[in-house]
């Protein structure tokens, strides 16, 4: 098989030797370029971790990873493959050199770009979406499972930076890898379908979509028109019991919008303060809320995990996962005590009973607790005054000292006056 031109062809064929056609034969992994070509990028698979690939020109020299001009040729080499560019190359028969694997082929590498279907209209944030790529070399579809391992496929959001949308000013955001494994998403491994699983648990607000397709020696984008990512459609309140034996009431109000209500389904678990798990579902109901009871059973946090199920008003069907709800469910029978803030004062408290009828027994707890506060202020009152009386003591006696020293040094002058005179 020979390559004739960039664009035409994408796979060759190694010569194979029958040695009956051929007087002399062929060496294995021969191939031959018929034609002037300014550049051509060929791809070698070979046996994961061996070297790389040695190629022979027509003129019989060999041309080695480790010794190639770099003005002409370009080479990268993995555990699985040799990509190698060569500028002008010599026409004629060629020879790869190495542990090739048995039934693969040659990829002329042209212009390797990427088709993704368009996103929906109407997407939602917190849902999952299946995107579904196919890669093309050139014209023709890459169908071979081998080149999977030569390049990345990813996609990333980037901001409009709309100051109408909440996402104003934000950074990109990776989304997904594209794979095709057959795992998670993707239906069936190596069947040139690559899929996408894109986790839109980011802001709302308007975002431009960019496919990467990442090759060694080159990288290739495509870029989609903006989208809109609506904001989450579901709303959870709850209206808490106020004592045990009684139930806390959680409603999930649908926004219509951009959905069907009545298509809309939940299914959850709600996690207790003892950290105890109780999954529940919601599959019935019509029009814009759902309610769900939860057993009030101790007081504390309690925390509420919800996927949600539908369509969109357009028909589609979608899935998205709630951010994690949580509420406190506090006791409105406990008594709480009033108590005396740093300056003795008494601080407001909610003293009811279930009933909200204030015992006698807080009535009087009021009470003590106001005394307490007098008492309390009665002692500042006597502190201060003896202290005081204290500082005017320290008066007194500070007055006292110095009078005393100036009696004694007066009768220490006169006492050596008189001493003088005789």
């Amino acid at each position: 098989m020979s390559v004739k031109s960039y664009g035409q062809q994408t796979q060759v064929d190694y010569y194979k030797s029958d040695n009956i056609t051929n007087q002399i034969p062929y060496f294995d992994n021969r191939f031959k370029i018929d034609a002037l070509l300014e550049e051509i990028t060929l791809l070698f698979y070979r046996r994961s971790g061996t070297p790389p690939i040695i190629l022979v020109r027509p003129d019989g020299t060999k041309i080695k990873i480790n010794n190639l001009p770099k003005d002409k040729i370009t080479w990268f080499d993995d555990r699985t493959f040799d990509l190698i560019t060569i500028k002008n190359p010599m026409p004629g028969p060629w020879q790869a050199i190495g542990d090739i694997l048995p039934g693969s082929h040659i990829m002329v590498v042209t212009e390797v770009t990427i088709k993704v279907d368009p996103l929906p209209e109407v997407i939602l944030s917190g849902e999952t979406l299946k995107v579904e790529g196919h890669l093309y070399n050139g014209e023709q579809a890459i169908d071979d499972p081998l080149f999977r391992d030569v390049l990345n496929l990813n996609v990333d959001f980037f901001s409009t930076n709309n100051s109408a949308f909440d996402n104003f000013g934000a950074e990109p955001i990776k989304i997904a890898q594209f794979r095709d494994d057959g795992r998670d998403l993707d239906e069936y491994a190596n069947d040139g379908v690559f899929t996408g699983e894109f986790e839109l648990d980011f802001a709302p607000g308007e975002w431009l979509p960019i496919y990467y397709v990442e090759m060694p020696m080159a990288t290739r984008e495509l870029r989609q028109k903006p989208i809109i990512l609506q904001k989450t459609p579901i709303k959870i309140s709850v209206d808490t019991a106020g004592e045990v034996g009684k139930s806390h009431n959680v409603t999930f109000t649908i926004d219509p919008t951009f959905v069907d209500p009545d298509s809309v389904l939940f299914q959850g678990k709600v996690t207790f303060p003892d950290r105890q798990v109780d999954p529940f579902s919601l599959m019935e109901g019509k029009g814009t809320s759902r309610v769900y009871e939860i057993a009030y059973t101790e007081s504390g946090v309690h925390r509420i995990a919800v996927n949600v199920f539908g369509k969109t008003i357009n028909g589609r069907e979608f899935r998205l996962v709630l951010p994690e709800f949580t509420f406190n469910a506090e006791s409105k029978s406990g008594l709480l005590m009033p108590t005396l803030d740093i300056n003795g004062e008494v601080t407001s408290a909610s003293l009811e009973t279930g009933d909200g009828v204030i015992t006698d027994k807080i009535k009087q707890a009021e009470e003590n607790a106001k005394k307490l506060a007098i008492e309390l202020e009665e002692a500042k009152k006597a502190q201060k005054m003896a202290a005081k009386e204290k500082e005017q003591q320290t008066y007194i006696i500070i007055g006292v000292a110095n009078v005393g020293i100036v009696l004694i040094a007066l009768l220490f002058y006169f006492v050596s006056r008189r001493k003088k005179q005789k």
